[in-house]
């Protein structure tokens, strides 16, 4: 097996992997503003890293625990929203930024092989390419 049919294998791999990715895509839909004012602090959910989104998380998640322990009845609202749905909306965004990732390490990895692949070959798949479109005309 020479370099470019190694490489069109893994390239076959990746695209498995990207197909198996578009199925679990999960899209941000928040059910907040995403705009929570905590500990004297305004954060945008949309701006935040994984880091910044995973720190609030985890604080929240602190205080919604002690409200549990404490039960306490009258629900903790912060900047309008529940603290249920600031916990929903910080992990369905750290869900889309891990999937971001992962897409963009695919296709990194994708364009990398193709770099690599011999001049022949790739004249070879754009003539193959070519011949595919005018089939379909």
């Amino acid at each position: 097996m020479n370099n470019d049919d190694k490489i069109l294998n893994l390239k076959i791999q990746i695209e498995a992997k990207k197909d198996e990715l578009k199925k679990q895509n999960k899209k941000f839909a928040p059910m907040t503003n995403c705009v929570i004012d905590f500990e004297g602090v305004k954060n945008n959910l949309q701006v935040l890293t994984g880091e910044q989104l995973t720190m609030l998380l985890v604080k929240l998640n602190s205080l919604l625990i002690s409200f549990n322990d404490l039960k306490l009845t009258k629900p903790i609202v912060i900047s309008g929203y529940s603290i249920v749905e600031w916990i929903t909306d910080i992990k369905s965004k750290l869900e889309s930024l891990r999937y971001k990732e992962e897409e963009n390490k695919l296709k990194f990895m994708e364009d990398k092989l193709t770099k690599l692949l011999s001049d022949d070959k790739k004249t070879e798949l754009e003539i193959d390419e070519i011949a595919a479109l005018l089939k379909n005309t």
